[in-house]
């Protein structure tokens, strides 16, 4: 049962980094803003391997910021 829930979270967290990379990479931003918002989808690739649940919550958090428009600063 736990593994079936498991395999969902991980579809789902699947689903959402090609929607969030989808949607950076079509954003109208300077290059230093598109480097720091693809530096948070590394981390939470990176999350996704050890910590689902986690990584879930980094890229709702990340996709939150997207909608509202709230974009990290560029280096």
């Amino acid at each position: 049962m736990e593994r079936d829930s498991q395999l969902k979270l991980y579809g789902q967290v699947a689903d959402q980094l090609k929607e969030a990379h989808s949607r950076v990479r079509s954003l109208q931003v300077p290059d230093g803003v598109r480097m720091a918002l693809n530096r948070k989808l590394l981390v939470v690739t990176a999350a996704a391997k050890h910590d689902l649940p986690g990584a879930a919550r980094l890229l709702d958090r990340l996709m939150k910021d997207l909608d509202e428009g709230r974009f990290p600063e560029g280096d």
